[in-house]
């Protein structure tokens, strides 16, 4: 059930059985002024504790999230945001003929940093188990369509894709460096609310992701001080990538 406080806060749901039972099975909407089946504000580990183990002999195991793909009109300028400002470097590139893949990782080691030809060829030949790489897919053609003829999922009515999340030593390093190289922000430090997370004015007239103060649905002020430490900028694609500190605790905001 929700907080008699809308903005009291957060607490784990470990000790809580209110936070930890699982939705049931029909709306899930909670009440009206806390449409949620969760407890305002209450970080969750697990969730709502209902999901089973993994047995040894479970189909799935083995399974990993391997790669993210992104439609791209212009590789040269997507390249140089994603290799020379964010630091990914090329795993490999592949011309299919209608296409051409950019595949880019993290060198994770002093050794791999130090030389990315091994870095490529190493991780090329781990493809299969290695996390966090980012596909760049650039359909040849493309590049001579308008601005905006990729959807980003982020602008009305267009909407679902978020953003991608990058975890950087320093948000406040980080983004300055990109706002001298001409990087367009949405959203910079400090800044709160709706429209930064973003939650569109489209949304709110068809009621949805109202807020209203002081119920509920008010985005949680613990919620808010860890929100103000991250940044979203916009790839030259459109897309919004996410500079998350990483020394934040989410228990301990």
């Amino acid at each position: 059930m929700a907080s008699s406080d809308s903005q009291s806060a957060p607490t784990t749901g470990a000790n809580s059985s209110s936070a930890s039972t699982p939705p049931s099975s029909g709306s899930g909407t909670g009440s009206s002024t806390n449409p949620s089946p969760f407890a305002h504000g209450v970080f969750l580990p697990n969730g709502a504790n209902s999901d089973p183990p993994l047995p040894a002999n479970d189909p799935t195991i083995g399974y990993k999230l391997n790669h993210f793909m992104l439609r791209i009109r212009e590789p040269k300028r997507t390249m140089h945001f994603y290799i020379d400002l964010m630091g990914m470097r090329t795993v490999f590139t592949l011309n299919v003929g209608p296409f051409t893949i950019y595949y880019l990782g993290y060198p994770q080691t002093e050794v791999h940093r130090a030389d990315v030809p091994k870095f490529g060829l190493d991780t090329a030949m781990n493809l299969q188990s290695t996390l966090g790489l980012l596909e760049l897919y650039h359909v040849h053609g493309s590049e001579k369509q308008p601005d905006g003829y990729y959807q980003t999922g982020n602008s009305p009515p267009n909407l679902g894709f978020g953003h991608l999340g990058f975890t950087v030593p320093d948000v406040k390093g980080a983004l300055d460096r990109l706002k001298a190289e001409g990087v367009e922000v949405v959203k910079d430090l400090g800044e709160v609310g709706l429209r930064s997370i973003p939650i569109s004015e489209w949304e709110n007239e068809r009621g949805v992701g109202q807020e209203e103060v002081g119920t509920a649905t008010e985005i949680h002020k613990e919620y808010k001080k860890v929100f103000s430490k991250i940044a979203f900028v916009r790839d030259p694609d459109g897309y919004i990538v996410e500079l998350v500190p990483q020394n934040v605790d989410p228990l301990d905001p």
